[in-house]
């Protein structure tokens, strides 16, 4: 399948040394009081080649796409930069085209609601912000609902419209188009809520109980929005696919029992899964997850995406966030506090098991269709995404590099929310920017270069506050010290999933062949 070249895998591995050291011991994080982000959405226009106006959704974190031709992808050549001009056919109704099919929001009074679990919040070493996305299908709750059922068509098949049907019922939306979920309450004469999961942008999450087959499942609720209505078919569309494809759910991707239309909102049914493992590392207070089920979960991850790249699909938001856990059982482990002599140990859970789910594909992107500027979570953006430079599958490689790396320090491992400061900490991580790409990001971007093809860091408008954390960051090798022959496969597999140049970045299927995965990882805490 065309994608992007493939680079050898040359590892650079020293396989000299059997000796298997236990995980390394995590020293207490400092915490530290730094600034204070608030991320917001908001929607921005942009205008394709053909010059049709679209509108996308993207967090504030970053500068809005301009106005201009957005740079794309190119279906034969794989790697999309602003270099490969980018090709249209006819035009696809993508989630930012609906999203500029905005109808007026349908407001209605409230009623009493369950109360809705505290926002999710990410750390940064200490300080807290929200970790929110672009474009996404339900925010960041407990348990996104996606898959692909079976429905006969989106409104009701009795010919009363969504909109008529409403009215004739007792009032069920609040202000802004969200479902008032309450206890007991009856969704399409089968599902009855227990609890509130989550609450997002585009909607609700629930847990209910089948009445039907005695089983709990997952209801994502769209908002009473048209364009939410209409982006909600983009992700059914998805899901629709994978499920087709994957009947048996062997590359772990979640699936949906069924969707349909109730009182005028998309509703999307799944299996009812555990907490994400964002939530599991938050409850852990951040410690890191055992060398083994890093690797566990490697594999299981580097296969779901490799699965959705053989369909010519991006998922475009990967992300702990994203991932879920099967079961939450774990059990609970003393770990000595490092450098305190009687202190007390700390508890650590451990899981029991490490099947996962990737879910939330409400931002996903097939590969020849329309591709917006701006995508992926910050903390998990790929160089070429802020660098404008155009993005395809390496997008979701850079991604799971940042969540490995997370995986093993319990912490992320981009904490910023400026595109310079961002690309000044890759390069304290990564290394300098090789040229060739360095010289495309400033022709892109001159903003942020310097004398050619170096980054223009720091900035004299750049706080100490913000310097004093880039000169902070590790890098790879500090990171992860190649101790034993785990740590440096493990090492040399991050490293390929977190180079600069998506075009010389390895394949998540050459990925899944790497030698670490043919290591036997002894059971560790």
């Amino acid at each position: 399948m065309p994608q992007y070249p493939r680079p050898s895998i040359t590892s650079a591995v020293n396989r000299h040394s059997n000796v298997v050291l236990p995980t390394p011991p995590v020293a207490t994080r400092k915490r530290k009081r730094g600034h204070q982000y608030t991320v917001s959405y908001s929607e921005v226009q942009e205008f394709d080649q053909e010059g049709r106006l679209r509108e996308v959704i993207v967090i504030d974190d970053t500068p809005p796409p301009p106005t201009a031709s957005p740079a794309t992808t190119n279906h034969t050549a794989g790697y999309s930069a602003s270099y490969q001009p980018p090709q249209y056919s006819a035009p696809i109704r993508t989630r930012a085209r609906a999203a500029a099919e905005a109808q007026a929001m349908s407001s209605s009074t409230s009623s009493t609601t369950l109360p809705l679990p505290a926002p999710k919040k990410r750390k940064r070493e200490g300080d807290v912000e929200t970790g929110t996305i672009a474009k996404k299908a339900a925010g960041n709750a407990q348990l996104t609902v996606t898959g692909a059922g079976a429905s006969s068509q989106w409104n009701n098949t009795n010919g009363v419209t969504s909109a008529e049907q409403t009215a004739a019922q007792p009032a069920c939306d609040d202000k802004e188009g969200h479902y008032i979920v309450t206890p007991d309450d009856i969704i399409h004469k089968r599902y009855r809520t227990v609890r509130l999961l989550g609450q997002g942008t585009f909607g609700k999450v629930v847990e209910a109980f089948d009445l039907k087959t005695g089983n709990r499942v997952a209801i994502k609720i769209i908002r009473a929005i048209q364009k939410y209505r209409d982006a909600s078919k983009i992700e059914v569309r998805v899901l629709q696919r994978l499920k087709e494809r994957d009947p048996m759910n062997r590359h772990n991707c979640i699936h949906l029992l069924e969707w349909f239309d109730h009182r005028n909102h998309i509703c999307l049914v799944s299996e009812l899964l555990g907490m994400c493992v964002y939530d599991f590392l938050k409850e852990n207070e951040f410690a890191p997850f055992p060398r083994h089920h890093i690797q566990a979960f490697a594999r299981q991850l580097l296969g779901s995406v490799a699965f959705l790249h053989d369909l010519h699909l991006i998922h475009t938001d990967l992300k702990p966030e994203n991932i879920l856990l099967v079961h939450n059982d774990s059990r609970t482990v003393p770990i000595p506090t490092p450098g305190k002599r009687n202190a007390p140990p700390r508890l650590k859970r451990i899981l029991e098991t490490t099947d996962i789910r990737l879910i939330d594909f409400g931002s996903a992107t097939f590969q020849e269709e329309y591709h917006s500027n701006v995508v992926s979570t910050r903390h998990y953006r790929a160089p070429e995404i802020i660098l404008g430079l155009g993005w395809s599958y390496p997008c979701d490689a850079f991604s799971l590099g940042c969540i490995l790396v997370e995986f093993y320090t319990g912490i992320a491992l981009f904490q910023t929310h400026d595109n310079l400061e961002h690309l000044a900490m890759m390069e304290m991580v990564m290394g300098k920017m090789p040229e060739r790409f360095g010289r495309a990001g400033a022709r892109s971007k001159p903003e942020y270069f310097k004398e050619g093809n170096k980054l223009d860091w720091p900035k004299p408008k750049a706080t100490k506050q913000s310097k004093k954390e880039v000169r902070a960051t590790r890098s790879l090798q500090e990171i992860i010290p190649p101790t034993d022959i785990i740590n440096r496969h493990f090492l040399d597999l991050v490293h390929k999933l977190l180079i600069f140049d998506p075009a010389q970045r390895i394949t998540v299927r050459d990925a899944l062949n790497h030698p670490y995965f043919a290591i036997a990882v002894p059971l560790e805490i």
